[in-house]
């Protein structure tokens, strides 16, 4: 199926931000170098601050971001790092944002114009005595762009034009989002060849998009009215966002979980029977995966479960699974933290053939207008410390 049939059926410009995801990451890459002396002298001025935290912020997808790069950051950065959705800051800014605490908010939004991510903003300036802002967003035209932009506490990173996605889901965007942040961690980790990294990932990329697209397309005839995705660690973020992807594109026909594979075997796995797909997102971390591959092979195909499916940088023997998405095809291994991206690939297209199944539009799967591309209906209220 073409770009041009796929106008017909409302999905075009998801495939096409699903496709580009892999030439996006490098220019992604370029991006940062380009800015890296830049961002070392913004990060210097935090660092001289004592005991700075930081504070990744987003809303929806965005704050998934978020979530999968605290433990990334809080490793490289020896900073220490925690994950808060906007949507959490907005109603309770007291238990996160304290005054006497020099901050840096890591801001992630597509738009930059989700009413809770402007006002996050708003709040963290008025609370924080020394607070400091990186936005990394994909409109220049956006209100958080607009709001930080030569200020002399802040530092906007602008994603090139092909990470605004058209769509409503969050595929490239999502991405490269997430790379800008890993690049950022190892801002002064000059051992690392983020040249390699990149370019392998990128690689990887390919190999899910061209050699599994097919398999994975079969995957949405498969019956399975449930899904879940498991992640440990800073997969825990991938897998959370790979729970709403599918879910968002099918509007909710699928309904979807996301755990850690550890956190999975207390209490959650009732949810799983034989009309359940389940989508173990491996680490390459030898330690890490002795626990994944248990979970994995604890899970029986028909009885449990409607399809298994794992995706590993390398084939890990002995693991059950129906499908194995292997992604290396040499010996030398990628860092962790940069499987993160290529690890959300599976849901994205999982999610695009199975909106296509039901008969609905990839690009605004959402027919009764529950989800819209920027939230809207939002009430924001003045902020009274005193209360």
């Amino acid at each position: 199926m073409y770009f041009s049939e796929l106008d017909e059926f409302g999905g075009q410009n998801t495939a096409k931000e699903i496709v580009g995801q892999p030439n996006l990451w490098l220019k992604t890459f370029d991006l940062f170098e380009s800015l890296k002396k830049d961002l070392e002298e913004f990060f210097v001025k935090i660092k001289s601050f004592e005991n700075p935290e930081v504070i990744f912020t987003g809303a929806g997808t965005s704050a998934f971001i978020g979530e999968a790069l605290a433990p990334v950051f809080e490793k490289n950065m020896n900073v220490v790092s925690k994950a808060v959705p906007t949507t959490d800051i907005v109603t309770h800014p007291d238990y996160y944002l304290r005054r006497e605490t020099p901050t840096l908010l890591v801001s992630f939004a597509r738009s930059g114009n989700s009413p809770e991510s402007v006002k996050t903003v708003q709040l963290a300036n008025k609370i924080v005595k020394n607070i400091f802002h990186l936005v990394i967003t994909c409109n220049e035209e956006g209100n958080l762009a607009k709001m930080v932009s030569g200020s002399g506490n802040s530092f906007l990173f602008l994603l090139p034009e092909e990470a605004n996605d058209k769509s409503l889901a969050m595929t490239g965007s999502f991405t490269s989002m997430l790379l800008t942040g890993i690049l950022i961690s190892h801002l002064f980790n000059k051992k690392i060849d983020l040249d390699f990294e990149v370019n392998k990932l990128r690689n990887y990329g390919n190999i899910v998009l061209y050699k599994y697209l097919a398999r994975l397309s079969d995957v949405a005839n498969v019956e399975f009215n449930r899904a879940v995705f498991l992640g440990s660690g800073p997969f825990g973020g991938a897998a959370r966002e790979s729970h709403l992807k599918l879910q968002e594109l099918t509007n909710g026909k699928i309904i979807c979980k996301f755990d850690s594979f550890l956190g999975f075997r207390h209490g959650p796995k009732a949810v799983m029977n034989n009309e359940t797909l389940i989508l173990f997102l491996f680490s390459n971390n030898e330690y890490a995966q002795k626990y994944e591959i248990d979970l994995a092979n604890s899970i029986r195909t028909g009885e449990n479960a409607a399809l298994k499916i794992g995706v590993m940088e390398d084939e890990i023997e002995g693991l059950d699974a129906d499908l194995k998405i292997i992604l290396n095809n040499d010996e030398r291994k990628i860092s962790e933290e940069f499987l993160l991206p290529v690890s959300v690939l599976p849901a994205q297209i999982i999610g695009f053939f199975k909106s296509l199944k039901f008969g609905l539009r990839p690009d605004n799967p959402s027919e009764n207008g529950m989800i819209s591309r920027v939230v809207e209906g939002v009430t924001l209220y003045e902020y009274n410390a005193a209360e």
